[in-house]
């Protein structure tokens, strides 16, 4: 692999300047990055030092690289992990041979729509988080805003090498169409779902970095396994920044959590709206809401698509090598959800076709261990309360769920029955009117908002009371 060339115009490992007719496309594309960033990034501090990770090599302690910089100069580079001796496709109909340095011709047009969904997904959390810094509680929360706001810029940076480096025109023209589209745009939406719903505050963040990003993470990692060499190495990378990002929604729920906790132990009251804190009962709307929307963006229980990627080698399970089958699947079998006007119940499938529930159970699995970190800080306090993931049927639009109402804990109920108790269920406008009430930015160093908890510890050492963003 290429030494990384930090000093060019596109930092990049890939050597870039090796190839002249690529070098160029990037160059060209990279302005109309830039006004993208400038007019649908960050709308506020776009010219302050944010003390920000930027990453100058592949390895950990170029990947670890701190220090001030104003976003508009903020690095984006092209990336790719360094690549694997002898590596072999590890599942699906090639199995056992040697990976791809190019795009078989024959799985083009598939690998084509994988880049453009996921690098879609990238510049629209940007738009969706853009004024979140006008209300950060703290310098620490708007520098980690600004953190996971560059990295995502970054990640459509690796989607956009991969489209420009292997399918030509095809691919330029995808790149150019993923600064066209943008979040909730009623002409030009982002393609899923879940990348066009607001987010109008730092709860909804906080939740969106821990349940969708989340996603995100099982998204990559699968594509990490593809036999495509290239894409799988830049998931690889792409997967250490995408670590922080479900860090800043852990533990910025966790603090919101330890916050209410406080609070409903210092007045002796379950309801802390009076004292400027976010209730339990509106702590589980925000998690039932945006855990239901980030299941959709694994698609229907069954999936000729998914079967045929995985078929292919383009896109293989989470951790793939870890599990003890055959790594075919076609001969394998497992249970999905069925839902009726009956009920809901399950039917036989084949593991091929499941691979979409495969990977969504894979996700619930992982949701419920922060839930769990949630719920201890709850009974340390002394509150019997817990918080919890609703049913995978519940306020679902995609797949066997999609055309019914169903309860949190998972029973079928009339439209009118939902009608009644939704509001106890997903955030009411008086929910969403409360946390907005909350929502003032703090700019004074080491101090935070009344709502949530002090972090345990600052960024890269630092204290909490150190100057995260120079204003």
């Amino acid at each position: 692999m290429a030494a990384v060339d930090i000093n060019a115009k596109i930092p990049n490992n890939v050597d870039l300047a090796g190839d002249r007719r690529l070098q160029r496309a990037l160059e060209q594309w990279q302005p109309k990055f830039i006004r993208w960033w400038e007019e649908l990034g960050p709308s506020a501090f776009q010219h302050n030092s944010v003390y920000l990770r930027t990453a100058v090599d592949v390895g950990q302690d170029g990947w670890a690289n701190f220090g001030h910089v104003e976003m508009p100069d903020y690095r984006w580079g092209i990336f790719l992990a360094e690549a694997e001796k002898d590596r072999t496709v590890a599942f699906g109909d090639h199995k056992g041979e040697p990976v791809w340095h190019e795009v078989p011709g024959e799985y083009r047009s598939d690998l084509r729509r994988l880049l453009v969904v996921q690098g879609d997904t990238e510049p629209a959390s940007v738009e969706q988080q853009r004024h979140l810094s006008l209300t950060a509680p703290s310098l620490y929360d708007m520098r980690n805003l600004f953190q996971v706001n560059v990295e995502e810029g970054r990640h459509l940076w690796a989607m956009v090498y991969l489209l420009h480096r292997y399918f030509g025109r095809d691919g330029r023209d995808d790149a150019d169409e993923m600064l066209e589209r943008h979040s909730g745009d009623p002409d030009n939406p982002r393609i899923l779902g879940a990348f066009n719903e607001p987010t109008p505050d730092w709860l909804s963040f906080f939740m969106f970095t821990y349940f969708t990003d989340r996603d995100g993470k099982y998204q990559l990692a699968s594509l990490r396994e593809s036999a495509f060499d290239p894409l799988s190495r830049t998931c690889d990378f792409m997967l250490k920044e995408e670590a922080y990002h479900m860090f800043v929604g852990a533990s910025g729920v966790g603090r919101v959590v330890q916050r209410t906790a406080d609070l409903m132990r210092e007045h002796d009251t379950d309801d802390v709206h009076p004292h400027g804190g976010i209730n339990l009962d509106v702590l589980q709307k925000y998690v039932n809401f945006h855990f239901s929307v980030s299941l959709d963006l694994f698609g229907s229980e069954t999936s000729t698509n998914a079967a045929n990627y995985f078929a292919s080698g383009l896109k293989g399970r989470f951790q793939e090598e870890r599990r003890n089958d055959d790594h075919r699947l076609k001969d394998d079998h497992r249970l999905v959800p069925d839902c009726s006007d009956e009920g809901i119940g399950t039917r036989e499938v084949t593991q091929l076709a499941a691979l979409n529930e495969t990977l969504r159970d894979d996700y619930t699995e992982d949701c419920q261990k922060g839930l769990e970190r949630w719920n201890r800080t709850l009974a340390e306090a002394g509150i019997a309360t817990t918080i919890e993931l609703p049913h995978v049927g519940f306020s679902r639009q995609v797949g066997t769920f999609r055309s019914h109402r169903i309860s949190p804990d998972g029973r079928l109920l009339s439209e009118r029955e939902w009608a009644e108790a939704v509001d106890h269920w997903l955030p009411s406008v008086s929910d969403r009117d409360h946390v907005t009430s909350l929502m003032s930015g703090v700019t004074e160093p080491g101090k935070m908002a009344g709502w949530v908890a002090t972090p345990s510890r600052g960024i890269h050492q630092q204290p909490i009371e150190y100057e995260y963003v120079r204003l």
